[in-house]
């Protein structure tokens, strides 16, 4: 497919800003901005621009349009210019410039969203699953019919499509910076009219999965977690034994009550006959002391005093045997008195002793009982600690299983890579892979020869990939004549020559090729380019400052837009 025409309309179509026409050979963007040092780009709606809404129309972004690619943030007013006059892109493709009947494929985008949104293509709006339905289809129209859409459609476009740094500074490093290697295997392969199977899907799950499990490591490892299971294991083991040989007294409450309620008996029957017993020895001792005064009385003095008495007294009558009678029976009445309740106090602690006696024995029965018995706190101590025990269990038996499971996921994900890649790492395959770059290597050495006397090459070799450990094909260019070349002209060589590759192996191509700032090519180089382009029926868009323009190149024929800071492509009245 060629480039035919891109037309650039505001107002849904109404009114037709720009309309480019291409040709064969160079289709030249010129900024002809006076004192410009520095390259005009897409940003300031200039050449770049065009480039930017060619790939739009293929399913580019429209950020490349109204982004600052330094700061990533809007540029507003082009933004809003864009939005509010309703602008529509028009790209017709064409199967043969030269043929009116051959086949056309019409593109057009516009920068609304929801029901005002247009990404249709031959007329038909495909606006479905955020843009897929659009890229599909185009896919089938500029590919071909493919069961498996891998490599994408954008992915091999994006070497023809070259405005953005990364593209302009890598020959095959194409794609943005989270490719994968497998994903650059991949479209490599397809190029070179390799059958490729899509490993993709199942080294992304793949790198997830392994992401995943270093995750998990990195708190524990699956022997630690296994181990630590076995200790836990075994403190259960040592509980439910303890809890099964635990001697619960069901009445251990009730007989604690009673214990207690034994005790204070026992200190109060105490504290009786210790009353009791001190009673009883004080009447005792007055029992003793009375019988001292008895046995004790000095006769000779008393009967001494009793005859002075009656000498000096008249009509005493009582005798002194009498007195001391008297004496003697006061006194033995006192005694009799005194311990007359000895018998009954010691009764009373005989029977207090009996009585503390059996609360004793009871009381060291309940004692026993309750010491050698467990209690339901014991019992919930131990529950407790089971079911903190049985909670980290399920904790390393989860970790161990997230762990297994990860692994067996690895592992069916590498079985499934080694059944999908099959003989691809076999020498016959490398062969194959070896002749296909050797065609292609005589058609970009000869290209790249013709236009700037060097002899580039495409070189492959296996490699593993770190994270996955999978092998993949990786390929690099070369410069067969070991000289310092230029990035510039090995780029533009390999587009050229790919487009002669794929012709002639009869594969997928588009017959343009989009480069953003050629002044850095030679003008000598870039007149010899343009018309090796014209030569072999091969579009190039190149966006250039005039004053790096060779005079050659300098006329209509080659040129099909003038742009300068008073004719912006959008002509925006507003400077930038």
């Amino acid at each position: 497919m060629y480039l035919k025409s891109l037309t650039i309309s505001s107002h849904s179509e109404a009114e037709v800003i720009r309309e480019l026409k291409f040709h064969l050979g160079a289709n030249l963007i010129v900024d002809e901005t006076i004192g410009k040092n520095d390259i005009e780009t897409g940003n300031n709606i200039g050449k770049t621009t065009v480039l930017a809404l060619i790939d739009y129309c293929l399913g580019g972004n429209a950020e490349q349009i109204y982004i600052d690619p330094e700061t990533r943030k809007d540029i507003d007013y082009v933004k809003s210019y864009l939005v509010d006059n309703k602008f529509v892109i028009t790209l017709i493709l064409k199967e043969n410039l030269k043929s009116e009947s051959s086949k056309e494929i019409v593109i057009k985008r516009n920068f609304l969203q929801r029901n005002q949104k247009i990404m249709s293509i031959n007329g038909v709006n495909l606006v479905k699953d955020s843009g897929k339905e659009f890229e599909k289809k185009l896919d089938e129209l500029l590919i071909g019919e493919r069961d498996i859409l891998k490599p994408t459609f954008r992915q091999l476009v994006a070497h023809y499509i070259r405005y953005q740094n990364s593209k302009i500074e890598n020959t095959l490093k194409v794609l943005n910076t989270f490719t994968t290697n497998f994903e650059y295997e991949t479209l490599h392969l397809f190029m070179f009219g390799l059958p490729v199977l899509d490993k993709s899907p199942l080294n992304t799950k793949l790198k997830s999965e392994q992401e995943y499990k270093k995750r998990l490591e990195k708190q524990h490892s699956k022997n630690e977690l296994e181990l630590q299971l076995d200790i836990v294991k075994g403190n259960i083991n040592n509980l439910e034994i303890r809890k099964k040989n635990l001697n619960i007294n069901e009445n251990y409450r009730q007989e604690l009550a009673e214990l207690n309620d034994i005790k204070y008996r026992i200190s109060i029957i105490s504290s009786r006959i210790s009353e009791l017993s001190l009673r009883e020895h004080l009447l005792i001792e007055t029992e003793k002391e009375l019988s001292a005064d008895m046995s004790e009385i000095n006769f000779s003095e008393l009967r001494e005093i009793y005859e002075t008495a009656k000498k000096n007294v008249d009509g005493i009558q009582t005798t002194f045997e009498r007195l001391v009678e008297y004496h003697n029976n006061m006194i033995l009445e006192k005694i009799r008195f005194v311990i007359q309740d000895i018998p009954k106090i010691r009764s009373t602690i005989e029977e207090y002793k009996n009585t503390l006696d059996s609360f004793l024995k009871s009381e060291k029965r309940l004692s026993e009982k309750i010491s050698t018995s467990d209690t339901f706190q014991d019992l919930e101590d131990i529950i407790g600690e089971l079911t903190k025990a049985y909670h980290r269990v399920g904790e390393l038996e989860s970790g161990i299983e997230q762990l297994q499971t990860v692994e067996n996921h690895i592992k069916e994900l590498n079985n499934e890579l080694e059944l999908l890649e099959g003989d691809r790492f076999s020498e016959k395959f490398q062969e194959q892979l070896k002749n296909k770059l050797k065609d292609f290597n005589g058609i970009f050495a000869k290209v790249s020869n013709e236009l700037y006397g060097e002899q580039y090459g495409i070189t492959f070799d296996i490699r593993e990939d770190k994270k996955t450990k999978q092998n993949y094909y990786y390929f690099e260019s070369f410069n067969a004549n070991t000289s310092s070349g230029k990035k510039q002209g090995e780029i533009i060589c390999f587009d050229i020559a790919y487009i002669l590759f794929a012709r002639k192996e009869g594969l997928p191509h588009l017959n343009f090729i989009l480069n953003d700032k050629k002044e850095l090519m030679h003008g000598n180089q870039l007149k010899r380019v343009s018309q090796f382009a014209k030569d072999n029926k091969i579009q190039l868009v190149f966006s250039i400052l005039k004053d790096k323009l060779p005079s050659e190149l300098n006329s209509s024929e080659h040129i099909i837009l003038r742009l300068s800071d008073q004719d912006k492509l959008f002509r925006i009245e507003q400077s930038s």
